[in-house]
Formats: structure tokens, C-alpha cells, sequence
């Protein structure tokens, strides 16, 4: 595990106790074991933040709508597209943090990347299949049905669903657990997935297209949208690791131009916050890596044009080891499994006004206690 990097501050403080909520025990297979030998991980709990805001988990004709305090937050999508995904997510004070598009056609928005959908979870290669990007004849991630709704303190969306590849067979399978929670100056979905092979034998290829990923507000990119006829600019954003390593629009424009990788690209760290101006106000994205994951820390598929995603499976790609094509391939066997656990936080200043270190040293203390 790298050094986590300890930057406190008054809303980190005020968070800590929120942060005690943590995942169920990691199903484990003899092909799933972290090398790191990661810590067991425990039952979520309610958090005992005293100004915890309620929230409502509804049903509504393909979707789930979230609210937390009376307020909007975000919607699960589960029919209306190849994978399920959340969309819109709305941060502090309402603040729109994922891009529209291709959910809403907004003015002066990039279309690149139509499968970057909100907050989704997918990846290019599954036994072969392509579970990422929605051209015809690739991967689906269908769901099944929903274990569990409910609202309260932490909401809650558990459901199955089943990876059909392009082929019309089903891959795998999955069980996913999003909670929701918030005390009106951050927002935090917990992800925990885990993946079932299902139907034999499941390779999680190689491939730095995936895994838990966010497309980020436009004006947060750290590379402005392109303009037709004019040279790039440095945008507002900022993409910072646990490790200290960070990118800005200088940083991401001087890489582009230079035809290299920016230097957050492919690197592996406990957390990365990516923050940027939205309606006058500067707000962030953190995806924080469970430290009982398998290969934690991982690797992080972070662009200046605003794909925001943690790959515990593309390594050859992100060590730049052409010539070890299979170097990241993660196996299930047949009839075992994996669970992944990601913590996502939205929040409000830089990553030292945020305390997004704070906030990641409770989300480990929570899951080594146990």
C-alpha cells in the first residue's frame, strides 16, 4: 500500500464519523486473493454523524430516484441503456458534477465518448467481450432484479444483473450495492460489486478501458472542449493523487502537446480527486480505492477531458509493457468470485479544503478495525 497522505481539515473533521461505513465481507476465490494481502472488510453501518440528512429511495419507470434531505441527488438507470449507470448527480448546493451528455444535449458540450454515462461501471474486456463502449454487437450488463431498496439514514440499491455478451450468452453475473448518504456539504455513493463466474470461467482482460468511472462536469475538465479550428487550452480542472502527483491545465496541455501521457495517467494511488469550477463555485469527484481491493492501490484511467476511472486490470497499458499483453488479466474460476468496493465522494473546494485525506484515512481505519 502507498503512503496515504494525511491533509486535515474542518470538513474532514466534521465527516469523520460519517465515514465509519464500510462493505460486507469480501467473498473470496483462490484466484481473487490481493497480493497485498488485503485487510477484511466489515458490514456497512449507519453513520452517527449528528447532522445526517434522510434519504429517500423511489422506484419511478426504469429508474431509481435519490434524494437526500428533500433534495435531488441522483437517479440509477437501469433500462434505458447497455450497462446501468447514475445520472444526473448533483453535488453541494444542487452543483451538476457529471457531464449531460449523451443523457441531454447541452450547448458547448463535447460528444466524444457517448458510453460515458454520468457514474458507471463496465469494462472493454470480459472473456473477449466488450463491456464499455455501446456499438452494436458488443457487451450488455442486464439488469435482473433488485434485492433491496430502502431509505433511511444510508439509502440503498442492491440488485442482480447479468453480463450478456455480444452474442446474446450470458459472461457472468454480478450482485452490486450502491448506499447513498450526505450531511449537506458532501454527498457519497459506496460501490460494492461483486462479480460471479457465473456461466465458467471469467477473464477480466487486460485493457485500460474500465472499471468504476465518472465523466466529470465539462467546465471541470482540465483541458478545455475543443473548439473546431482553434489549438487547445488549458482548462479549469485539477487531477491530484494520494502519492502527490497532480495534474492542471498547463501540466495536461504541455503533455498533449508533447504527444505523452499527463503525468496522473496510469499510475497507481489510494485515492484521486479531480475538482474544477461548476456555476462559480469550485467542486471535486474523489474515488477512493478500498484497501482490501484486489491489487490495491490501482491504477487510474484519468483524462484532461474528463473520464475519471479506477483499472485494477489494464497494468500492461498503464506500466507501458507492450510485450506483456496478459500482464493485468484477472481470473475468476468457475463458481467463485470478486468484490470490488469503491467509495465516491462529492464535495466542495480543493482537496485540502474537501479533506479528502482525512476522509480516506477513515474509510481505511473503518476497514481495518475489522
Amino acid at each position: 500500500m502507498t503512503p496515504r497522505l494525511k491533509l486535515h481539515c474542518g470538513l474532514a473533521i466534521g465527516l469523520s464519523a460519517f465515514l465509519q461505513a464500510s462493505a460486507a465481507e469480501q467473498p473470496t476465490s483462490p484466484v481473487n486473493q490481493a497480493p497485498n494481502g488485503g485487510l477484511p472488510a466489515r458490514s456497512a453501518q449507519a453513520p452517527v454523524l449528528p447532522k445526517l440528512l434522510p434519504v429517500k429511495v423511489t422506484e419511478s419507470g426504469g429508474r431509481v430516484v435519490v434524494e437526500i434531505g428533500g433534495q435531488p441527488f441522483t437517479e440509477y438507470h437501469y433500462a434505458d441503456a447497455p450497462r446501468p449507470y447514475c445520472y444526473p448527480v448533483l453535488g453541494p448546493g444542487g452543483t451538476p458534477m457529471t457531464r449531460n451528455f449523451p443523457m441531454k444535449d447541452v450547448p458547448g458540450e463535447d460528444q466524444d465518448h457517448p458510453h460515458h454515462r454520468g457514474m458507471w461501471l463496465g469494462h472493454q474486456n470480459v472473456n473477449g467481450q466488450n463491456f464499455w463502449t455501446e456499438t452494436p454487437g458488443n457487451g450488455k450488463i442486464v439488469h435482473q432484479r433488485f434485492l433491496r431498496l430502502a431509505g433511511g439514514k444510508v439509502g440503498e440499491i442492491t440488485s442482480e444483473n447479468e453480463w450478456i455478451g455480444g452474442d446474446g450468452k450470458a459472461v457472468c453475473s454480478d450482485v452490486r450495492t450502491l448506499r447513498f448518504s450526505g450531511d449537506g456539504r458532501a454527498k457519497i455513493v459506496d460501490w460494492e460489486i461483486t462479480l460471479k463466474a457465473t456461466h465458467g470461467d471469467v477473464v477480466f482482460g487486460d485493457d485500460k478501458d474500465g472499471f468504476m468511472a465518472v465523466r466529470v462536469a465539462e467546465s471541470m475538465r482540465a483541458l478545455k472542449t475543443a473548439v473546431k479550428g482553434q489549438k487547445p487550452q488549458p482548462g479549469g480542472g485539477h487531477i491530484v493523487m494520494s502519492t502527490g502527483i497532480r495534474d492542471d491545465g498547463e501540466s495536461v496541455l504541455a503533455a498533449k502537446l508533447a504527444k505523452r501521457e499527463a503525468q496522473t495517467w496510469g499510475k497507481r494511488a489510494d485515492w484521486v480527486y479531480y475538482y474544477g469550477p461548476v456555476d462559480g463555485k469550485t467542486v471535486g469527484i474523489a474515488i477512493l480505492d478500498n484497501p482490501a481491493n484486489p491489487r490495491h492501490p490501482t491504477w487510474w484511467h484519468v483524462r484532461d477531458y474528463g473520464l475519471f476511472a479506477a483499472n485494477p486490470f489494464g497494468q500492461h497499458f498503464f506500466e507501458n509493457k507492450p510485450a506483456e499483453k496478459h500482464l493485468g488479466d484477472f481470473k475468476i474460476a468457475a463458481g467463485g468470485s470478486a468484490t470490488f468496493r469503491y467509495r465516491v465522494v462529492f464535495a466542495e473546494g480543493d482537496e485540502k479544503a474537501a479533506g479528502i485525506a482525512q476522509l480516506d484515512e477513515d474509510y481505511v481505519k473503518a476497514t481495518s478495525k475489522n
